[in-house]
């Protein structure tokens, strides 16, 4: 995720910039690794999965309007690139990441007939979007597409402090900013600002905005961000997943399976062969300045997602898109995998 909360106003000479400025910072403070890591740089990585997606769609390719979306929503800092890193290793699979300009201007997807018309061109069995400046649209997307195969949806989260930690590390203070001016009633169609039930939006009003840390701001946005699953009541849907991000790091077969399930696939280790156990890793921290109002209701909040995240991993029966005759799954490449089918 390339911070789309953070190009608000900025063009031309002066995006490209502040975007060039951003990322030096970040890679200063996380280390090049990560940067070439985050933005998908290694070309020894990318390339052989470029290879197998020509090869899969020139003899397995499906027919036009036979695609299946997927969207992928979610805050953002909260491992929605993990997830893309290991379906894009699927040759089934075409990527379109939100710094895409085709489908995507600053971050936010240029409207439903654009994205519509995506996936009819599409020949990949799937057509993943991640438009995370547009969760708060997560049912429209998912009811009104209007696609022939029908849309599949995951909802990625990751627990606060850790998504606080790495928004203040490459976003700054920006969610302070962001939320003082909502709670001030200042730049309201932006997309940060919709989707807000009255009740967040007077929790956001609540608070001295002179005094809130940048630590409180980004737990607050988390919140406000993963509250919109509960307001939509997206955990009931059957065409939607919740996955933990605590759980793809831990345990990353079991959380992925579901994900598989979701799309008819069969697993295979390549989905998570990404996935380093360093990510799990528990280190002393220094303590964040997080107020406790917000850390009650982040604390809250959180654990209902947790429960949500189980019960879908609980899921035993696959839904499955229409199958197309000319679609086939990715085939397991040892005998420890295991048909989800």
């Amino acid at each position: 995720m390339t911070g789309p909360e953070l190009l608000d106003g900025k063009t031309g000479v002066r995006r490209f910039t502040f975007e060039v400025r951003r990322h030096a910072r970040w890679a200063r403070e996380e280390g090049f690794g990560k940067l070439v890591e985050e933005d998908q740089l290694n070309v020894f990585e990318r390339a052989p999965v470029a290879a197998r997606k020509l090869w899969w769609r020139s003899t397995h390719g499906v027919a036009s309007g036979l695609s299946t979306p997927v969207f992928l929503f979610g805050a953002q800092r909260s491992g929605t690139n993990m997830v893309v890193r290991g379906l894009e290793r699927s040759p089934e699979f075409a990527v379109h990441n939100e710094n895409d300009r085709r489908v995507f201007v600053r971050y936010e997807l240029r409207g439903m007939s654009t994205v519509r018309q995506v996936v009819e061109r599409s020949h990949a069995r799937y057509t993943l979007f991640k438009p995370l400046c547009d969760s708060h649209r997560a049912d429209q997307l998912l009811d009104q597409i209007g696609t022939t195969m029908p849309p599949r949806a995951i909802w990625a989260y990751r627990g606060m402090e850790g998504r606080v930690r790495s928004s203040l590390s490459k976003f700054g203070d920006h969610n302070l900013t962001v939320l003082a001016d909502i709670a001030a009633g200042r730049s309201l169609d932006r997309w940060q600002a919709q989707g807000i039930s009255p009740d967040t939006m007077e929790l956001i009003r609540s608070f001295d905005w002179e005094q809130v840390s940048p630590a409180s701001a980004s737990a607050l946005f988390w919140y406000v961000r993963n509250r919109i699953l509960f307001d939509l009541r997206l955990n009931d849907r059957p065409d939607l997943l919740v996955v933990s991000y605590r759980d793809l790091v831990k345990q990353p077969r079991e959380a992925f399976e579901p994900v598989v399930n979701l799309l008819g696939l069969r697993f295979s280790e390549d989905f998570i062969a990404h996935i380093d156990a360093r990510e799990a890793s528990s280190t002393t921290k220094v303590p964040l300045d997080i107020d406790p109002r917000v850390r009650a209701v982040c604390r809250d909040l959180e654990d209902r997602l947790d429960i949500v995240a189980r019960s879908h991993q609980q899921r035993a029966v696959p839904v499955r898109p229409l199958a197309s005759p000319t679609a086939e799954p990715m085939a397991p490449r040892g005998p420890q995998n295991r048909g989800a089918a």
